[in-house]
């Protein structure tokens, strides 16, 4: 359900100095906007898992959404990617049919 890229994965490794055995936790928030759940976002934060629904490693990193926030990607898939122009990372949501 969550795909990070190598570069996205650098990406937290610089801007938020995470180290290879450390989680990054992707959380559903309420915010204004959203793209895929209006009233809604995905917040982040650096901590270990408790009770993971989903989980992703890479380049060393931990990447996971607890049990009790998978309802935010229902029928999705997260799609995490580092954007050269802005210096940031970007959320991208698939289904089967295609991207969102």
């Amino acid at each position: 359900m969550i795909n990070v890229t190598k570069e996205a994965a650098g990406w937290f490794k610089n801007e938020l100095g995470v180290q290879e055995g450390q989680a990054i936790r992707f959380f559903a928030r309420y915010s204004a906007g959203g793209t895929l759940h209006p009233g809604f976002s995905l917040g982040i934060g650096i901590e270990q898992p408790v009770s993971p629904g989903t989980i992703s490693e890479v380049e060393g990193i931990t990447f996971y959404m607890e049990d009790k926030d998978l309802w935010y990607l229902k029928g999705y898939h997260l799609n995490v990617v580092y954007d050269q122009i802005h210096n940031d990372i970007e959320y991208t949501y698939e289904t089967d049919g295609g991207q969102h």
